[in-house]
């Protein structure tokens, strides 16, 4: 066998975790942009748009959390997500060397800070480069007569919606009894998708992994360092 080949050998094939990681989060971030841009400038507050009987686009805004939740202040979650991003970035650096890991975990946690890195950009831009006119009149990028906030109280664009099915309970049901049910109500954007993803591969599929990415944090020097060790 040659040393060519035997170089060969000892290389790990494909990409390595860390340029897939800044590559997912990079991609994802630009989808998420360039829908919630097209939908603000396209849609009036409000307007949805059905794709199928069970999916369409439906142009809505808040203040708060993934799905539209709001529990907290908004500069304490905008900050907050900012704060997680930078964690998240720095467990991708340490991690991504790291041969006991599969990639599959890298992917998972690169999901994640992508989906909070594409919502504070509508919480610190969107009140500065967005006006907020009155429906049917769709937001104008830019505006001459300047935002609708300031910088870091922009309110996060959603537009996925999936009314899979509705129904009104039974009267004679306590508590919820002629009320309206919708199931999965909840309206979203490609940023909480990704971090739903992300949390679900890392409990379905790579828990072990999560367990020992934990103990490789916990060690000093970079997670190369502990392979060798």
């Amino acid at each position: 066998m040659t040393e060519t080949e035997e170089t060969k050998i000892g290389k790990p094939s494909g990409i390595s975790a860390g340029w897939l990681a800044l590559i997912i989060i990079v991609l994802v971030i630009i989808a998420d942009q360039a829908l919630k841009i097209w939908v603000k400038t396209s849609f009036y507050l409000g307007e949805s748009y059905p794709i199928t009987s069970w999916f369409e686009l439906k142009f809505i805004e808040n203040n708060g959390m993934a799905f539209g939740m709001e529990l907290w202040n908004k500069l304490f979650l905008t900050f907050g997500r900012i704060l997680a991003v930078g964690i998240f970035i720095w467990i991708i650096c340490r991690l991504k060397d790291a041969g006991n890991l599969r990639k599959g975990f890298i992917i998972a946690v690169a999901l994640i800070t992508a989906g909070a890195a594409g919502n504070i950009f509508d919480c610190v831009f969107y009140g500065v480069i967005f006006n907020n006119p009155m429906p049917p009149e769709v937001a104008q990028i830019f505006p001459a007569d300047g935002g609708y906030s300031t910088w870091f109280e922009g309110r996060v664009v959603d537009m996925l919606y999936f009314p899979l099915f509705d129904f009104y309970w039974p009267d004679w049901l306590p508590f919820v009894g002629g009320e309206y049910f919708e199931f999965f109500a909840y309206i979203f954007n490609l940023a909480d998708s990704a971090i739903c993803v992300g949390v679900a591969l890392l409990i379905f599929f790579y828990s072990k992994d999560s367990s020992l990415a934990l103990s490789i944090l916990g060690k000093s020097g970079t997670a190369e360092d502990t392979d060798k060790k």
